[in-house]
């Protein structure tokens, strides 16, 4: 519709993922057979490459002018990242670095989402005394734990979502693609 504003682009791009990963599919299939042949079957491989090169190719000629002309509210993108219990796994490890076995955390934190799930608020929204009815290990560097900030600096292994990752791994894409 020319009134709206979200675009279908991003929407279109993630649907050819599919199409990328049967090329892959096709091209492994193919490759799969070439120990015990003569390697004729090697001139299948042409069409998928191809098609997943100019599929890419394409990919990457609309989302650059999109991302580039795009507005980002981070306002907004915080509020909704707050709504999905993102950091229900963070309040489980928590309880677990408090001396809790994990299936004890994990159970209570679920008594937890689906009490705020039910009452419209978010893991941040229930006070200290309200953590407290379902274990006495909460105290008050819970709400640091379960911060979406810290649960994102927090995850700083290989392809994580911390700042110093997140860095490394765009040095890495700039490396390779200088190459």
């Amino acid at each position: 519709m020319p009134q709206k504003r979200n675009a279908d682009m991003a929407e279109l791009i993630r649907g050819k993922t599919g199409r990328v990963y049967g090329d892959l599919m096709g091209l492994l299939t193919v490759l799969k057979g070439l120990p015990l042949a003569y390697n004729k079957d090697m001139q299948e491989d042409k069409e998928g490459v191809f098609d997943a090169v100019d599929t890419v190719k394409m990919c990457l000629s609309v989302m650059t002018p999109m991302i580039a002309t795009m507005d980002v509210y981070t306002d907004n993108m915080l509020r909704a990242a707050k709504t999905g219990f993102i950091n229900a796994t963070d309040l489980a490890d928590y309880m677990t670095k408090k001396g809790v076995p994990f299936r004890a955390a994990y159970k209570v934190t679920g008594q937890i989402v689906a009490a705020c799930m039910a009452a419209g608020k978010t893991l941040e929204d229930l006070t200290l005394a309200e953590y407290q009815e379902y274990s006495d290990v909460f105290e008050e560097d819970l709400y640091k734990a379960i911060d979406l900030k810290t649960c994102v600096e927090t995850r700083i292994s290989e392809g994580g979502t911390s700042v110093s990752s997140v860095e490394k791994q765009i040095a890495l894409v700039r490396e390779a693609l200088k190459a």
